[in-house]
């Protein structure tokens, strides 16, 4: 039983210590790298990059035209669809143009009696013309006889008389005349406003555009500047509107006045279809209510994708700046003194770094101040940091 013991303590003894040993023969570096923190880094580039103004904006249409009918009737055709696309010109409605055919008749009627009568007085002024000429010959002959003493005054007078009478058939000849052109000339405006009373029967597009949903259909009773029959929308080109805080005013119009300042928009669904117009409108007051102006863009839009009252997300480009140094936007760290950023330095430990960043594009910051061009930053892991913190950079592919 001794015996035993003793083989079980010395069995014992030698296990211990062959594990002691094994222990003692791990790999020291392997546990360094343990006690390491496991980040993803990112190195900090230079390249261009543009200046931009981020916002959300809303599609407007280029033109909107509300059709209203400029006269009363019942309405006897649609020419279109609800929703078609037309284009200027084409005809959208016509009202029943049968009671202005008449008026047009009419007119034409009074016009066609007024310039007979026009003919008829100026041929009674003609042969008044001619009387009045004879009697003023026989006048003048009488009051010569009467001179030389062979023809009494009574006839003399008599003459006279009659040729004053034929003047004054004269001067009604005229009056009739003035009156009879006066006739035309308002027959003829009578005419033009019964031939353009029929005009409006028939209702074109003043624009290219798309049309809404239709108002008045056919067979209904329309009346003049009522209700509108339809709204036609002209979708090409057509307005983005957006606004900017006011402290970005002077650049936008610093940059304006070297030209034209492109502005994309894109729909918050498909950030992929992005459209590319121009800035056309700058509003001139600032609201002061929202600390904000509003700036309009036009856009060609051929394919219109873009659509009245849309929500987009609005780029404004002001310019490109050259060689600015870019790092990833989940570098930037927030903290109570600013923003900062974790470089890892030569000896593989983290330090925090303040920085002064300026605008975003796409999935990356400009930093103005706190870093150099080839320095390494961390982008993941930086809740595992701290200044002087040793750091494992995570390789890729690994967990």
């Amino acid at each position: 039983m001794r015996r035993d013991l003793l083989t079980t303590v010395l069995f014992t003894s030698l296990l211990s210590c062959g594990l002691s040993s094994c222990s003692g023969n791990r790999p020291q570096p392997a546990a360094a790298r343990a006690q390491a923190a496991l980040v993803t880094t990112a190195v900090v580039v230079e390249r261009t990059v543009p200046v931009e103004i981020r916002v959300i904006g809303n599609v407007e249409p280029y033109t909107t035209i509300h059709v209203k009918a400029q006269i009363g009737g019942q309405l006897t055709k649609v020419y279109f669809r609800e929703g078609q696309e037309v284009r200027k010109g084409d005809r959208l409605f016509l009202i029943d143009p049968r009671p202005y055919d008449e008026a047009i008749r009419q007119a034409e009627a009074n016009l066609a009696r007024n310039t007979a009568l026009l003919q008829q007085a100026e041929a009674n002024l003609q042969r008044d013309l001619a009387e009045e000429k004879y009697a003023r010959d026989q006048a003048a002959r009488y009051q010569r006889l009467f001179v030389e003493g062979v023809m009494s005054k009574e006839q003399t007078e008599q003459f006279l008389t009659d040729a004053d009478a034929r003047a004054e058939a004269v001067k009604a000849d005229r009056a009739a005349i003035e009156s009879a052109r006066a006739a035309i000339q308002a027959d003829r405006a009578a005419l033009a406003n019964a031939r353009l009373q029929r005009a409006y029967c028939s209702i074109d597009s003043p624009i290219d555009g798309r049309t809404g949903d239709l108002a008045i259909h056919e067979g209904n009773l329309v009346k003049a500047n009522d209700v509108d029959l339809i709204t036609i929308h002209q979708i090409r080109p057509i307005y983005v509107t957006f606004s900017v805080p006011e402290k970005d005013l002077p650049a936008v119009k610093r940059y304006m006045a070297t030209g034209t300042l492109p502005v994309l928009a894109s729909p918050p669904s498909d950030p992929a279809m992005v459209e590319q117009g121009s800035l056309t409108f700058v509003d001139n007051a600032v609201d002061s209510t929202t600390g904000t102006i509003k700036l309009k863009g036009a856009f060609p839009n051929p394919g219109g994708r873009l659509w009245p009252g849309q929500f987009v997300n609005v780029v404004l480009r002001l310019t490109v700046k050259p060689n600015a140094l870019v790092a990833p936007a989940r570098a930037i760290q927030t903290g109570q003194e600013g923003e900062y950023v974790y470089v890892v330095t030569k000896d593989m430990t983290a330090e925090a770094r303040p920085v002064v960043t300026s605008n975003r594009v796409d999935r990356q910051v400009v930093v103005e101040q706190g870093l150099a061009r080839g320095e390494t930053v961390v982008t993941e892991g930086q809740l595992r940091l701290a200044p002087g913190v040793k750091v494992r950079i995570k390789e890729a592919g690994k967990p």
